[in-house]
């Protein structure tokens, strides 16, 4: 009998927190799993910081004035420990859907009052913990709050239909990190997303132009979940007239999609809050991998060396 791949059905949120509320944005993100379950979704992604949110109020006012400090102590304050009940009840939400989830979490050390890590969480169907990847270089000013991941969670996880790998943000462009997923040979990788970076930078160009590519280069499905702009966030960032009319123009917007193997879309835009899903037949990365496998037969081992380092990672305990 042949290896043949399933036809899996792929769910990317395009989302907003509940902005700084740990707890209500993890029965968000329950109910979204629940939803995605039901529609018969094998795996779901979610944005990047979507648990409690993503310090976007360091784009439209000064770092460390006090509005930006007190948001800051706001995000640390609803910030996630892994593993904690509220882990535990995004696990419950993907046994009860028979989901695999992918969730991103902005995450503190267990005991300590310091130190944010920017983290896309892997959950089985079967309520696991799959594991997780910390973003490795914090972008811009998210460097105020975040601190750096390690080679130590730069990995793929296995699932039912196979393995996956994830990405947040920027780091998604970045072609040693995408090299070193792709040569553990996921099928599914999900790249995630804030609601917007700056106003000289849209996401509505970026997130295709650097994951239609990565699709390409790794020969994998790739799954894109945004974060989207709400009132809400608008008011808790008290910014500036020039600055609150360029969010204005962003609110409700979301560039949530998922890209075949050899760079396709294969989703329509969504308008507003919900999840865009596309059901894919896995077997067209074998096609991908045939004509260019780039950790293999595509690779001169002979001529290029690559690897991670594992070791130097911090302690998770305070």
């Amino acid at each position: 009998m042949s290896d043949i791949l399933p036809q899996i059905t792929l769910a990317a949120v395009q989302a907003s927190s509940v902005h700084l509320d740990r707890t209500a944005t993890v029965a968000k993100a329950c109910a979204l799993i629940a939803e995605a379950g039901a529609k018969g979704a094998d795996l779901i992604a979610f944005p990047e910081g979507f648990i409690p949110a993503h310090p976007c109020w360091f784009t439209v006012r000064p770092a460390t004035d006090k509005i930006s400090l007190g948001l800051s102590r706001q995000l640390f304050q609803n910030a996630v420990v892994i593993p904690s009940a509220d882990t535990d009840a995004l696990a419950q939400a993907c046994s009860d859907a028979g989901i695999t989830a992918v969730v991103g979490v902005c995450e503190k050390r267990a005991g300590t009052t310091g130190t944010l890590f920017n983290t896309q969480l892997f959950i089985g169907p079967d309520s696991q913990l799959l594991g997780k990847h910390r973003k490795l270089m914090p972008t811009l000013a998210e460097k105020l709050v975040h601190t750096g991941g390690h080679g130590d969670t730069l990995s793929t996880f296995e699932t039912s239909f196979g393995r996956i790998s994830g990405l947040v943000c920027g780091e998604n462009g970045n072609p040693l990190a995408a090299y070193a997923l792709l040569s553990q040979y996921p099928l599914v990788h999900v790249a995630s997303w804030p609601a917007f970076v700056s106003p000289t930078v849209s996401l509505a160009e970026v997130i295709p132009t650097i994951t239609r590519g990565l699709a390409v280069s790794m020969g994998c499905f790739v799954v894109n979940s945004t974060g989207v702009l709400t009132q809400e966030a608008i008011d808790a960032y008290q910014a500036g007239e020039t600055e609150q009319g360029f969010m204005a123009a962003l609110k409700g917007q979301g560039h949530a999609s998922v890209i075949g193997p050899s760079g396709q879309v294969l989703t329509a835009p969504l308008a507003g809050e919900g999840i865009v899903y596309a059901s894919v037949d896995l077997n067209e990365i074998v096609l991908r991998k045939v004509a260019m496998d780039f950790a293999g037969h595509y690779n001169r081992s002979d001529v290029f060396e690559f690897r991670v380092r594992t070791d130097g990672a911090p302690t998770d305990k305070g």
